[in-house]
């Protein structure tokens, strides 16, 4: 039995290598414009599993000193849509009081994972909360949240790659891609 391609199911990609390179690299630029003057620690805290490829990828354009964190957060189940259920996996293993903290997401949708997220950390008094999203589908947003840093707006499309997945595969892709039909 062979496996099926790597990128079956694939209909068009909608950012190369190339693109998510510059837009990461400008964006850890701003973030180290952002902090450069700020004493307090800055925390980059991944939430995963989607968010790993970028946050690794903007940790090496932000040109001061870090500290990395993780959170697993689950809010999706195998079908497209996202479940209102938000459930924390994994917490943070730092403490984050009097320190600035930057949420690292790969995509935000409807927002309500990362409001239940935002609570919780607002709850630890860090000196500060940023969000970096390398993906933003404001369309389909149904909570407030504010999003310093964005990678790309997108509109309402299914996309996979660069850390997001569809049941899990498709993470390895190196670019984002739109999804189109797994037959």
């Amino acid at each position: 039995m062979s496996k099926k391609p790597w990128d079956k199911g694939i209909s068009r990609k909608m950012y190369t290598e190339e693109q998510i390179a510059q837009r990461v690299k400008e964006l850890g630029a701003q973030i180290t414009e952002d902090f450069k003057d700020k004493e307090e620690d800055l925390i980059i805290v991944c939430l995963l599993k989607g968010s790993i490829m970028f946050m690794a990828d903007i940790c090496r354009e932000i040109k001061l000193p870090i500290k990395m964190d993780f959170m697993s957060v689950s809010s999706y189940g195998d079908d497209f849509e996202s479940s209102r259920e938000v459930k924390i996996v994994k917490d943070l293993d730092e403490k984050i009081m009097g320190k600035h903290v930057i949420v690292v997401e790969d995509i935000i949708d409807s927002g309500l994972t990362l409001k239940k997220v935002l609570k919780l950390l607002g709850s630890r008094s860090p000196a500060s909360v940023s969000l970096c999203t390398l993906l933003n589908k404001e369309v389909r947003r149904e909570a407030d949240v504010e999003v310093q840093y964005i990678g790309f707006d997108i509109e309402d499309e299914f996309v996979l790659g660069y850390g997001l997945d569809y049941k899990q595969e498709y993470r390895n892709i190196p670019y984002v891609a739109v999804m189109g039909s797994l037959d």
